[in-house]
């Protein structure tokens, strides 16, 4: 009995691989044993990226929210008790936006949050 290899399987299965390799240096472009293995380190980074994007935006909004708030006479970890105890449900993405886009919003969040920590 012949021995079957099932090669429209495996030449699309290559060629799906040499598709997402395309753009690599050298042989890793061109080659399916070296583009495998380029295609699964990306794919692997790739994904831990993806949640590590997040951590990285959070940390972004944190230093822009604290560098809008140190003129303003507080300090990030202040004015997030101040909001906390004045029941303001802004989170870090909003608050840099406001701090960016309309500082005199921003300004009166934080006369709210300190208006709270003093009253406390």
């Amino acid at each position: 009995m012949p021995r079957a290899t099932n090669a429209p399987a495996t030449l699309q299965r290559r060629k799906k691989v040499l598709k997402k390799a395309k753009g690599y240096f050298g042989n890793k472009s061109r080659l399916f044993r070296f583009a495998k293995d380029a295609v699964d380190h990306a794919e692997v980074y790739a994904y831990r990226d993806r949640r590590k994007k997040k951590t990285n935006f959070r940390q972004l909004w944190i230093v822009r929210i604290n560098a809008a708030c140190r003129p303003l006479g507080i300090s990030y970890s202040r004015l997030i008790a101040g909001l906390n105890k004045a029941e303001i449900k802004l989170d870090r993405k909003q608050l840099s936006e406001l701090a960016i886009h309309e500082p005199e919003a921003f300004k009166a969040v934080v006369e709210k949050a300190k208006s709270a920590l003093d009253a406390a």
